[in-house]
């Protein structure tokens, strides 16, 4: 059975499972209808619909996912409106215009006279942020599209360095944020905990792709998170902090959702169910790296942007700890090889455009500095694999 939790003050009863529509649309760019394929369309109906059999009734989607809009269009209109939640996400521009414009359009594709959740799509760095929250900029234009009934609440979502989400979040001008915290990313906790602070609906973003690719988990990872699969170990990590309140399920077909609803048997249970777990994964890590290491690798790291050529030097450590002791080496050169690919998706670049004295001068707070170098060149060896595409430019 589904289990719900109140989404801050925005006071929705939100499903702790939410249906993420990034895996399941036909195409990343907008298409006409004759282009979507029948079985694809049905594919994307019957995932709805197990999601809201299951009780998974939060619908998320965004202008920048291409045909999902469109596609979900015609599948939300089948359900009692206040019987799902829809949330769309538009990219902050430098005029309101083009906001609304584009939020339009997806209203639009959507067929709905409103969304219950409108996110910032994406404040990523901090000009971002300053278009947001600009005097008559995208947050006042969603604030407008609020009162006249066309969103129910306004948040964002973001893939920033934390100190850019805790100015977000500290402007005290939104009611939710969704963004990313799991198992191999606890950088943001900071973040996590000011949100609950302003009482903020707190999504997290990409538990189980960016958290570790968990789809297809290394044998270690499955042996290591047993009887549960990696997947559920780390929904029941995040799902085990109040502060949390739902995980997206980026699912691409309807069985998706069942290893998720699965480790629900144990939501009244959930610390006696991972502890051991939980034990058994840092124990590892430690003997492997080093309980030191382990503790204190990110700290007194500089921004990459204080970085010569923009090396993203906490990223890299934090995919190569991750990678080397917990043998996710796929999920780290997934990750790793989109470093100066992913705009401000997934900024920085990787250590190839940084040579070994110039690293020792960006360490001089790191407890690690003389050890740093060498553990980049590492990384890089272990997880280049030559540049590759974002999910969203790929075919």
């Amino acid at each position: 059975m589904m289990k719900y939790r109140r989404f801050g003050k925005t006071n929705l009863e939100m499903p702790v499972f939410s249906c993420g529509g990034m895996r399941y649309q036909h195409k990343w760019d907008d298409v006409e209808w004759k282009e979507v394929p029948v079985e694809g369309q049905k594919n994307l109906e019957a995932t709805i619909d197990r999601a809201v059999e299951l009780g998974i009734n939060h619908i998320e989607t965004a202008r920048g996912y291409g045909s999902s809009e469109m596609q979900l269009g015609p599948v939300l209109n089948k359900f009692r409106r206040d019987d799902i939640i829809v949330q769309t996400k538009v990219a902050p521009f430098k005029t309101a215009k083009e906001f609304l414009d584009t939020f339009n359009t997806s209203m639009d594709y959507l067929q709905l006279d409103h969304v219950d959740l409108l996110s910032l799509h994406g404040i990523n760095n901090k000009e971002l942020l300053d278009w947001s929250l600009q005097e008559n900029g995208c947050l006042a234009a969603a604030r407008w599209l609020q009162k006249e009934g066309r969103c129910k609440h306004v948040g964002f979502s973001t893939h920033a360095t934390t100190d850019i989400i805790l100015e977000a979040i500290e402007s005290d001008f939104f009611d939710y944020v969704n963004l990313h915290w799991y198992f191999v990313n606890d950088l943001n906790w900071p973040a996590v905990e000011a949100a609950s602070e302003r009482d903020m609906g707190v999504f997290i973003i990409s538990p189980n792709d960016k958290g570790g690719k968990l789809y297809t988990p290394p044998p270690k990872l499955t042996d290591l998170c047993s009887p549960l699969h990696p997947m559920q170990f780390n929904a029941l990590y995040c799902l085990n902090r109040p502060q949390v309140h739902t995980l997206s399920c980026g699912a691409s077909k309807p069985s998706d959702f069942d290893c998720h609803v699965e480790s629900l048997e144990h939501y009244d249970n959930i610390g006696a169910t991972i502890n051991d777990i939980e034990e058994c994964l840092r124990n590892e890590m430690s003997n492997v790296l080093g309980k030191d290491w382990c503790l204190n690798w990110h700290k007194g790291l500089p921004h990459y942007v204080d970085v010569p050529g923009e090396v993203n030097i906490m990223e890299i450590l934090r995919l190569w700890t991750y990678a080397k002791s917990l043998d996710l080496v796929e999920w780290g050169k997934m990750r790793y090889n989109l470093l100066g690919q992913g705009d401000h998706w997934f900024p920085g670049e990787h250590f190839s455009k940084l040579d070994l004295d110039t690293v020792k001068n960006c360490l001089g707070s790191s407890p690690f500095a003389d050890q740093i170098p060498e553990v980049l060149a590492e990384a890089h060896a272990l997880m280049h694999d030559g540049a590759i595409k974002r999910l969203s430019e790929s075919d």
